[in-house]
């Protein structure tokens, strides 16, 4: 019995001084989503911009090669994929208290890495 003492203290001394309700991690990770939402939404308005000004600067297909509208198309694509996506994350906790916080999770991880995407696209002229 004594024998696993050590690992039983050294579990506890590792262990965070509060304990975390289901509650509490969910709206950590709802939190979290929002931040990186906002994050990916700041991205989209300075892309779509560049977008904007690159159809402008460009007549030569008569209008514009279409930047701001196939980034437009994508974004709402991408929206859908995003949010359908997280749902099937979440499910995998279907009924269960950990279903939102996997969805919360699979949202702020899928909109930093598309505001990283969205960042890319700016590229130099």
């Amino acid at each position: 019995m004594w024998k696993y003492a050590p690992l039983v203290a050294a579990a506890m001394l590792a262990a965070p001084a509060s304990a975390q309700t289901q509650a509490q991690m969910t709206r950590t990770a709802e939190q979290d989503y929002r931040t990186a939402d906002a994050g990916m939404t700041r991205e989209w308005n300075a892309t779509n911009a560049f977008m904007k000004r690159r159809d402008s600067a460009n007549r030569s297909r008569g209008g514009g090669f279409g930047y701001a509208a196939s980034l437009l198309e994508s974004q709402r694509a991408w929206l859908k994929f995003r949010d359908n996506q997280c749902v099937i994350e979440g499910g995998q906790f279907a009924g269960g208290s950990m279903q939102a916080m996997a969805r919360f999770r699979c949202l702020a991880n899928l909109s930093r890495e598309r505001g990283r995407q969205l960042a890319g696209l700016r590229w130099k002229a």
